[in-house]
C-alpha cells in the first residue's frame, strides 16, 4: 500500500569519497585514428562568425552595439609591460592582486578589441590589437607568479603551463582566427610570433612534460585546473596548429587529459570545490566536450554519459535562492551564474531542469561580457542570445544527496533551507569543516559558512590553516578541550547516513575522527535534521570523551543582527525581514559573540563579501562538563 506520508527518496550509508576511478571514457570510446579522421581540417573549420554579415546573422542588433561600444572603450587601454618588481610582489609581500590586474585587464581588453574589429571590419581597432598581441607575446610568463613557486620570476628555459598561460594561448588563438589576415597586412611576423610563443609555452610542454604537473596526475584526484586548462589547450590547438597530424595528436592527448578529471569524479558527479569552482571545473568539462563535438561534426560526443549528466546537475542542486549557493570550503556564497552556458549545457545533455535554470539565471544576471575567464565560453555565449526562448517557471530542487562528497541539501515549503556535509579535510580548496552546516530563511543567510578570504601567498602554503576562515573554530562546529579539527585525509566523517522523506531530511555522521587525538574524543555523533512539519532545523551532538573535558564549546557563524535579550533564545535578524530563532538550554550554556578580524590582505574581503554585513561568531560555552552527553539546538523560522 502506498504510504503518501512517508516517501523515501534516499536512505543510505557511505564512508566512500570521490576517488580515482579508471573510467577513461573518452580514451576508451575513441581511438587516435578515429579522432584524426573525424577532425575537421583547420582551413575548413570555422566555429565562429568572421565577417560583418555573419555577425549580423548571429547576433541581435543590441548585442552588436554593446560589443562595438566595449571595443571603443578598449581603444584607450594602455598595454603596459609587467615589471620584475610587480612580478616579485608575490614572494616579497604575498600580494597577488597588482600583477593579476595588469595581466587580466590586458587579455580582457584585447578580446573586446578583437571581437569589435571582426564585427565592424573597418580597421578601426587593428592598431590597438597589434599592440595588445605584441605586448602579451613580449611577457616572459603568461601565467601568474603564484603558480611558479618561490622564484617569483619565471625560468624562460622551462615554461610552466598554468591556468592563465593556457587562457592567454586561447586569447591569442582567437586573435589569429578573427583578425589574423589583418595582422598579416601589418606585418607577417605577428601571427608567426603568436604561434611560436604558444607552441613554446603550451603545445610543446603539454606534449613532452605534462606528467610533471599535479593537475595531470594519473594516481591522485585532480581539480578544476585540469578541465580549465584542457579547454584552452583544445581551442588554441584547433585554431593555431597547421600540421594536421600534430593537431589531431594534441587533440587526442587533451581528450585523455580530460579523462583524468572525469576519473576523479565520484559516481554522483559532485564537485568538492563547491558551486563557484564548478564553473571552472564541470563548466570547463562542458567547454571541452562542446569543442570536441563541434570540431568533429558530432562524431566525438559523450553528452549521453550519465556521469556527465550528474556532474552538470550538481550545480543546480547546490542553488539556494537568488544568487546564494551552498558554499562549503573555498566556494563563494554569492554567485551570479553564467546562465547562457548553463542553458547550452542543459540542451546538450537534455536536462530540462538545467536548461530552465540557465534561462532563469540569464534573465536575472545578464552575464554577457567578454572580459573574464573562459573566453571561448564568452564567445559561445554571444552566439546563444539570438532566438533564446523565454524561461518557464524555475524552482530550486527541494532535496539533494550527493553521496560522493557527502553533501545533503533540503528545504521546506515555508522558506527554511539547510545544507550540511561530512567529507574529509583533504578535499580540494579544503577548510577544516567536517560536519558543518548552514541555515537560510526565505533565501537569506542566517547560519553561514563564511567562505574564503583573499588569496595570498599564505592561502596555499603550509600556513593555510593559520588563517581563521579555514579553521573549524570558525565554522558551525564544536571546539573540544580547546581544540578544533585538523587538516589531512585521515580527518574525516565516518558512519555517514542520509535520510530524505516527506517528514524530514537528516544527515547523521560521526565526526570524532576529524579531531586530533589530543581532543580526547571517543565518539561524537552529529545529526542535522530538517523537520518539515515544525519548519525547524535540529542539531544534536551525542558524544563520549575519554575523560572529563576542560572545556567544551559550540560555534555558530552568522551575518545577522543578534538579539540575546531572552535567555535560551537568540534571535537572528537578516535581510528582507528574515528571522531565525536559535534555542539553547541556558542552564547548560553561556553565550558570547565576537567579530573576527577583517584587517589584513587575507581578510579585507570580509568587509564586503556578505553584501556589507559583518561576520560574527556566536560561542556557546558549556557549564556542565562531563565525559558523555547530548547537546541539542533548535533553529526555527520566526
Amino acid at each position: 500500500m502506498k504510504n503518501i506520508l512517508l516517501i523515501f527518496l534516499f536512505l543510505g550509508q557511505t564512508t566512500a569519497f570521490a576517488q580515482i576511478t579508471q573510467r577513461h571514457i573518452l580514451g576508451k570510446k575513441y581511438s587516435q585514428d578515429f579522432v584524426r579522421q573525424a577532425l575537421i581540417l583547420k582551413n575548413n573549420w570555422q566555429p565562429y562568425p568572421k565577417t560583418p554579415i555573419e555577425w549580423q546573422a548571429a547576433l541581435p542588433d543590441s548585442v552588436i552595439e554593446k560589443m562595438l561600444k566595449n571595443g571603443e572603450k578598449a581603444l584607450d587601454f594602455k598595454f603596459e609591460a609587467i615589471s620584475a618588481t610587480v612580478s616579485l610582489d608575490f614572494v616579497r609581500s604575498g600580494d597577488r592582486s597588482r600583477h593579476q590586474k595588469l595581466s587580466f585587464d590586458k587579455r580582457g581588453a584585447l578580446l573586446e578589441l578583437i571581437v569589435a574589429e571582426s564585427i565592424e571590419d573597418k580597421g578601426r581597432f587593428t592598431e590597438a590589437i597589434l599592440n595588445g598581441v605584441w605586448s602579451i607575446c613580449e611577457e616572459s610568463f603568461w601565467g601568474v607568479p603564484a603558480h611558479i613557486g618561490k622564484t617569483g620570476l619565471p625560468d624562460v628555459e622551462n615554461p610552466v603551463v598554468d591556468l592563465f598561460a593556457a587562457e592567454t594561448a586561447a586569447t591569442l588563438a582567437l586573435a589569429d582566427y578573427f583578425v589574423g589576415e589583418k595582422l598579416d597586412k601589418i606585418n607577417p611576423l605577428i601571427r608567426k610570433r603568436i604561434y611560436f610563443e604558444t607552441n613554446q609555452r603550451i603545445f610543446t610542454p603539454m606534449m613532452t612534460k605534462s606528467d610533471e604537473y599535479g593537475w595531470m596526475s594519473k594516481t591522485k584526484p585532480v581539480n578544476n585546473w585540469n578541465p580549465w586548462i584542457m579547454s584552452n589547450w583544445i581551442l588554441s590547438n584547433l585554431l593555431l596548429e597547421k600540421n594536421e597530424n600534430r593537431r589531431a595528436e594534441m587533440l587526442y592527448a587533451a581528450m585523455n587529459g580530460l579523462d583524468l578529471y572525469i576519473n576523479s569524479l565520484g559516481e554522483d558527479g559532485g564537485c568538492d570545490e563547491g558551486p563557484s569552482y564548478w564553473f571552472a571545473a564541470g563548466g570547463s568539462v562542458y567547454d571541452c566536450l562542446a569543442l570536441l563535438q563541434k570540431a568533429t561534426a558530432d562524431k566525438v560526443n559523450i553528452f549521453d554519459v550519465p556521469l556527465i549528466q550528474k556532474m552538470a546537475a550538481y550545480v543546480y542542486k547546490a542553488h539556494i535562492d537568488g544568487y546564494y549557493f551552498t558554499n562549503f570550503a573555498d566556494a563563494d556564497p554569492i554567485l551570479r551564474p553564467d546562465g547562457l552556458m548553463l542553458y547550452r549545457f542543459g540542451k546538450a545533455i537534455k536536462d530540462e531542469k538545467l536548461t530552465q535554470f540557465g534561462l532563469w539565471a540569464n534573465e536575472n544576471f545578464h552575464r554577457l561580457d567578454l572580459i573574464g575567464f573562459q573566453k571561448m565560453r564568452n564567445i559561445e555565449n554571444l552566439l546563444t542570445v539570438k532566438n533564446l526562448p523565454k524561461t518557464q517557471q524555475y524552482q530550486p530542487v527541494k532535496d539533494a544527496w550527493v553521496s560522493d562528497i557527502q553533501v545533503l541539501t533540503a528545504r521546506t515549503d515555508k522558506g527554511l533551507y539547510v545544507a550540511t556535509h561530512g567529507g574529509h579535510n583533504a578535499e580540494s580548496h579544503n577548510h577544516n569543516d567536517v560536519g558543518d552546516f548552514i541555515v537560510y530563511v526565505d533565501g537569506q543567510p542566517m547560519i553561514v559558512d563564511v567562505g574564503r578570504g583573499n588569496y595570498t601567498a599564505r592561502t596555499f602554503s603550509s600556513k593555510r590553516y593559520e588563517l581563521w576562515f579555514t579553521q573549524s573554530e570558525y565554522h558551525n562546529l564544536p571546539i573540544i578541550n580547546g581544540l578544533g579539527q585538523r587538516d589531512g585525509r585521515e580527518f574525516e566523517a565516518k558512519n555517514v547516513k542520509s535520510l530524505i522523506n516527506d517528514k524530514m531530511a537528516s544527515l547523521e555522521m560521526n565526526i570524532a575522527a576529524a579531531y586530533p587525538k589530543e581532543a580526547g574524543i571517543t565518539d561524537w555523533r552529529r545529526t542535522v535534521t530538517l523537520n518539515r512539519f515544525k519548519n525547524q532545523v535540529e542539531l544534536t551532538d551525542d558524544y563520549i570523551l575519554n575523560q572529563k573535558p576542560t572545556a567544551l564549546q559550540q560555534v555558530f557563524m552568522t551575518i545577522c543582527t543578534i538579539d540575546m535579550a531572552q535567555k535560551g533564545r537568540i534571535l537572528l535578524k537578516g535581510d528582507k525581514n528574515a528571522e531565525l530563532v536559535l534555542q539553547y538550554d541556558p542552564s547548560v550554556w553561556t553565550v558570547t559573540t565576537e567579530f573576527p578580524s577583517s584587517e589584513g590582505m587575507e581578510y579585507s574581503s570580509f568587509k564586503t563579501k556578505w553584501n556589507g554585513h559583518k561576520v560574527q561568531r556566536i560561542v556557546l560555552t558549556c557549564k556542565n562538563l562531563a565525559t558523555r552527553g547530548r547537546n541539542t539546538f533548535f533553529f526555527t523560522k520566526n
